[in-house]
């Protein structure tokens, strides 16, 4: 029997890939404006320039640990405890400029001017656009008393608590909320679903793992020995070797798995 229901944010509650592409979107309009050329391309190309610079960081073996993407460098403040985070803080101004600035000159724009202007622009421009999936809260409504409920998300807890700000209406749900850059290790280690499970004192068998993503939440949560349940909204293929418990599309299905024995 179920007791405790551990939902991933991003991309499970949060549409976060929707609202990275609306600040992409907003930010490469104003490009188009300040510079009076045609910016098709800059996306694509800030999106690859910022994964290449991203990768070559001494910071990038943490951020992969803790799950924090190069994206999400573009926009977070990372005023975190901790060296690593430290080092992240001193990194990210000089990332994004360069991310920004190598896409414009990508597409055949050199001014780093406008570089520096959008790389300040992004972050602003990613907090006016949160979006939540259209059953997120109803959903969590019907749960609410009924089950205990957890956020386990990876990321920098300064980034991971501005989208809960932006979103004020997620947290109150939540009995307990875990950052892996607060504990120290991100999904997929079984530690992180361990320290989840303490939280109630519960055991594997009395809990489910909701989440998007089956190199982190999936695979963690079979580490661990719980049941998890895959939300699959963009119909992708199965893997060959992550299996989840269950599969959705749509987090109004998990209803029928929670009528189960």
């Amino acid at each position: 029997m179920v007791k405790a229901i551990f939902f991933d944010l991003d991309d499970t509650l949060l549409w976060d890939k929707k609202s990275v592409a609306a600040a992409f979107q907003k930010t490469c309009e104003m490009a188009a404006d300040k510079s009076g050329k045609d910016c098709t391309g800059l996306e694509e190309a800030v999106r690859q320039e910022a994964s290449g610079l991203y990768a070559a960081y001494a910071t990038y073996p943490f951020t992969q640990m803790i799950g924090i993407n190069p994206f999400e460098g573009l926009w977070g403040t990372f005023e975190d405890e901790g060296a690593d985070f430290q080092e992240m803080k001193k990194i990210v101004p000089e990332y994004r400029r360069d991310a920004w600035t190598r896409g414009l000159k990508r597409i055949g724009i050199d001014d780093p001017d406008l570089g520096q202007e959008l790389a300040e622009y992004f972050p602003e421009a990613r907090r006016q656009s949160p979006v939540l999936y259209e059953e997120t809260l109803s959903v969590l409504d019907r749960l609410k008393g009924k089950y205990e409920l957890l956020l386990l998300t990876n990321g920098s807890p300064a980034l991971q608590n501005i989208k809960l700000e932006i979103t004020p209406e997620i947290a109150p749900y939540f009995d307990h909320i875990v950052i892996s850059g607060a504990f120290g290790k991100g999904k997929p280690d079984p530690a992180i679903f361990e320290h989840a499970l303490a939280k109630f004192g519960y055991q594997a068998d009395d809990v489910l793992m909701v989440g998007d993503n089956l190199m982190t939440d999936i695979i963690g949560a079979e580490k661990a020995g719980i049941r998890s349940v895959w939300i699959n909204r963009e119909q992708k293929a199965p893997h060959e070797s992550i299996i989840p418990t269950y599969e959705i599309t749509h987090l109004e299905e998990l209803f029928p798995i929670l009528e189960k024995p």
